[in-house]
């Protein structure tokens, strides 16, 4: 699974956590069957993406600018916030930039994080995704 999956998983999981009926074995393995390389199942009702973030960010016990910063998400999803990642993650989304400049994929890669989060059934304030 690749690091965008695992965003995703993070956040959507979340979010279905939360929903009060929760899908029964045999619907929950239907899917699952289709295929085990497609990216997780994108949800019926658009999840809301700052909701679900505003909630972990609440209980992480440190201050973390998820919304700016591509190395906070990661943190605040307890995923892999390293370099080697985030560059993992720029070839995942296709990023055509220089991996050298950090800073400018950093910028790159959050934007695209949330619009790929918005494509995919993720609703995200306006101005996270460009």
């Amino acid at each position: 699974m690749g690091l965008f999956s695992s965003i995703m998983s993070k956040i959507f999981g979340k979010a279905e956590a939360a929903t009060p009926s929760a899908p029964t074995e045999a619907e929950a393995a239907a899917p699952a069957a289709s295929s085990a390389t497609e990216t997780p199942a994108t949800p019926s009702a658009p999840v809301d993406v700052n909701a679900v973030l505003a909630e972990l960010a609440s209980k992480a016990g440190q201050q973390l600018n998820y919304q700016t910063s591509i190395v906070d998400l990661l943190k605040l999803l307890g995923l892999d916030s390293s370099l080697e990642a985030r560059k993992q993650l720029a070839g995942e989304l296709h990023y055509s930039g220089s991996t050298d400049d950090t800073a400018t994929m950093n910028v790159w890669l959050i934007k695209q994080v949330y619009a790929e989060l918005a494509k995919n059934g993720g609703k995200v304030p306006e101005g996270w995704a460009h």
